[in-house]
C-alpha cells in the first residue's frame, strides 16, 4: 500500500513544511463556510442565500 498512499505523504508533509515556514496559514472551515459547495452540491434555500451573501452576489430585482 505504501505506493499508493506515498503521495498522501508528500502532499502532507509538503503543508506542513510551509505552515511551519509561516508561507502559508492552514485555518479550519466549517461546511457551513465551503463556498465551493454553491457550485457543486444541492442544498437548502437559506443556506444557498448565506453562501450566495459570502460570496458578494445580489439577488436581481424585480
Amino acid at each position: 500500500m505504501h505506493r499508493r498512499t506515498k503521495h498522501i505523504d508528500v502532499r502532507y508533509h509538503y503543508l506542513r513544511d510551509l505552515s511551519n515556514q509561516g508561507v502559508v496559514k492552514l485555518i479550519f472551515c466549517g461546511t457551513q463556510e465551503q463556498l465551493a459547495d454553491i457550485m457543486t452540491k444541492p442544498m437548502k434555500l437559506d443556506q444557498f442565500e448565506n453562501l450566495r451573501r459570502l460570496l458578494g452576489v445580489q439577488p436581481l430585482e424585480d
